[in-house]
């Protein structure tokens, strides 16, 4: 199947035999797809690969067979967003996060848009950890994993602001004790819920809550992401 002017991004590169690259790029119309760069490596490919960088809006060309997509032809779609130091850390880590929770040809128009979203806002509206959160809430959505925010899982009624609640995968969030190292307020949820930008306090619950949401989508599994983050913050 051909795919001609596909907008995309690419999300991550390794090299392949001599002179290509192994690419997973993340499309508008055929979600994650694992594409082959041939020869982007080699002296007269290396316009091509100057464009096949993270963060980069392109328009792919694409000849899409079975598991795997060949790179026709790849063109730039607008200006690179620029994210460096902190910002760049936090575009490789929602690029992890696309790759290790979505399969490959499984279309998600609404994540491709709240992906280059983010990426749009992680460059120009601070702080980074809300756009990391407000990202990690439409992917979970788009992916069929929707957060309910806005009642006790278990009694149905409304959440309190002020009290603290503890956010149960596949159940929803229900009151705990304020020494539950997990709680969020209940107005933090319906930040998060109504995209409203929450406290410090509420900022740092909610990344606690939504890294044990993402850990349990992936199996339990660690995110390389996680380690780096950790390790730019230690070495400060």
């Amino acid at each position: 199947m051909l795919i001609e002017q596909q907008p995309a991004f690419v999300l991550h590169a390794r090299p392949y035999r001599e002179t290509s690259l192994l690419l997973e790029c993340l499309t508008r119309d055929q979600g994650r797809i694992g594409v082959v760069a041939r020869g982007v490596r080699s002296q007269r490919g290396r316009l091509q690969r100057s464009l096949l960088e993270p963060f980069q809006p392109l328009l792919l060309d694409l000849q899409l067979r079975g598991e795997l997509a060949t790179l026709r032809s790849v063109e730039s779609a607008s200006a690179p967003l620029r994210l460096l130091g902190d910002a760049g850390l936090a575009g490789l880590y929602i690029n992890e996060l696309v790759v290790r929770l979505t399969e490959r040809q499984d279309p998600h128009p609404e994540l491709y848009a709240a992906y280059a979203q983010t990426l749009g806002r992680m460059a120009q509206e601070p702080p980074l950890a809300w756009q990391l959160r407000r990202f990690e809430r439409d992917l979970l959505g788009a992916l069929g994993y929707a957060l309910q925010l806005s009642e006790d899982a278990d009694s149905g009624g409304p959440l309190l602001a002020e009290a603290l609640y503890i956010y149960r995968p596949e159940h929803g969030p229900v009151r705990c004790r304020s020494a539950d190292p997990h709680a969020v307020r209940g107005s933090d949820l319906q930040s998060l819920q109504e995209d409203r930008l929450p406290d410090a306090q509420g900022l740092h619950a909610l990344r606690g809550m939504m890294r044990a949401l993402i850990r349990f989508h992936l199996g339990g599994v660690e995110l390389r992401a996680w380690r780096v983050l950790r390790g730019a913050i230690v070495r400060r």
